[in-house]
């Protein structure tokens, strides 16, 4: 396997390191099409369309709406059916997301000024939330419990799962997980068609607030159609790693760090980046000893081959500089001294310090969100979190002492505006 290698020293560092960031985006016309038809046709016909195309693309018919929803009881079936090491981990994990979560819990707050104004903010849960879970072969209990966990924490007072079930194959750990999350409804039904049910709302399926949750890409241009209409979490793109080390951990195991997120598609982006030019062929070296023992090793090897890059740097200084250029979803930090160089790191979904945090453990159960910013968004958003499912009112509660003076300041500012109507509705109120 031929990983590329570069030099921050080479005097086209800069662009080539711009060329293997980039991901060009070629617009499906022929899949925004089928989802804005798909999106139309669940809005216009409901339950009828969504089983149809549940028929066509799931291969699953299904005799009526109702059997669209599973009895609570086939999810504490497949919790109770569990082998008892898979009910234990999911427990902790559980436990442990919760516990993490609970910290971001925000409270409302108001304060009063010296003339009895009172100020203040509201924060309430939303209302319902539609989760989106990938389903069939693909089994992500994991998602189930980072996107729901902070939900149900958040207080929503309903959380509705629609997974997909091609031919009718249920993952037992995804349905395990739901009845651990405490998911109040799960529908068996997926792509497009489960967006715009969610979005819309059917005779069976209510419409939600807003839907998070990852999904193939027909889910996610569904949901890029229906924001405005409900609320989304993000779109996310593929999966990023990137290590500063300073080339005293195991090249082992850097090697299979960088490993676990180029098997989730042959996009994904691996990056290392030291100061250790004899560490980075290590590394090299740990990769194609490890490869063959990869299950997914023509992903893993795609990915890195495409996308992955091992970076010489002169310094920890300018890989700091780097990654922040970078922005990664996932930042291990790799160093005797993590803390020593925290500060200089201002834009990573997840950072990962020290020699033994792999990012594996972000991704099941150390506790915070694995559902991250891609795509170099790190530069402007956070993590899924318990703050994605609250929402904040302003209070504003004027004195009759306070309507005075700040009457005076609003019609100032509205004449100057030119909104009389404005002006005056501040000023009726002066005694």
């Amino acid at each position: 396997m031929k990983i590329r290698q570069l030099s921050s020293r080479s005097p086209d560092f800069n662009e080539a390191l711009s060329s293997l960031l980039a991901i060009e985006e070629i617009a499906d016309e022929k899949l925004e099409a089928t989802v804005a038809g798909i999106l139309a046709d669940v809005k216009k016909r409901g339950n009828t369309a969504v089983l149809e195309y549940t028929r066509k693309f799931d291969r699953l018919s299904l005799p009526d709406a109702a059997a669209m929803e599973l009895p609570k009881n086939e999810l504490r079936a497949a919790f109770d059916g569990l082998p008892t090491e898979q009910r234990i981990a999911l427990e902790q994990a559980a436990q442990r997301v919760t516990d993490y979560h609970r910290k971001q819990l925000q409270s409302s707050w108001s304060y009063t000024d010296a003339d009895g104004t009172m100020l203040g903010q509201q924060v309430t849960p939303l209302e319902r939330v539609g989760l989106y879970v990938p389903g069939g072969k693909a089994a992500y209990p994991s998602s189930v419990l980072m996107n729901a966990l902070p939900a149900k924490v958040a207080g929503v007072d309903e959380l509705i799962i629609v997974v997909p079930t091609p031919d009718g194959i249920k993952s037992q750990l995804v349905l395990a997980a739901a009845y651990l999350s405490g998911v109040d409804r799960v529908f068996t039904i997926g792509g497009a068609q489960a967006v715009g049910a969610l979005a819309y709302g059917t005779a069976t399926i209510p419409k939600v607030d807003k839907i998070v949750g990852p999904g193939n890409a027909y889910v996610a241009s569904a949901k890029r159609r229906v924001f405005g209409v409900v609320g989304i979490d993000m779109i996310a793109g593929p999966s990023e790693i990137l290590v500063i080390c300073d080339g005293k951990t195991d090249p082992d195991w850097i090697a299979m760090d960088l490993f676990s997120q180029a098997e989730h598609d042959e996009l994904a982006q691996a990056i290392l980046l030291s100061p250790d030019e004899d560490f980075i062929n290590a590394v090299a070296r740990s990769a194609d000893k490890l490869l063959e023992q990869m299950p997914r090793k023509e992903i893993i090897r795609t990915a890195l081959e495409n996308r992955g890059v091992l970076i010489h740097v002169t310094d920890l200084d300018q890989a700091c500089i780097i990654s922040n250029r970078i922005a990664p979803e996932h930042l291990e930090l790799s160093v005797s001294e993590p803390q020593v160089w925290l500060p200089k790191l201002k834009h990573a979904g997840a950072i990962f310090m020290g020699r033994y945090t792999s990012e594996a453990l972000g991704d099941y159960c150390a506790g915070p969100n694995h559902v991250l910013p891609t795509s170099g968004t790190a530069r402007f958003s956070s993590p899924l979190g318990v703050y994605d499912f609250q929402k904040r009112s302003s209070l504003i509660q004027v004195s009759a002492r306070g309507a005075q003076k700040l009457g005076d300041i609003a019609s100032v500012l509205a004449l100057g505006e030119g909104l009389h109507a404005h002006a005056q509705s501040a000023l009726y109120r002066k005694v």
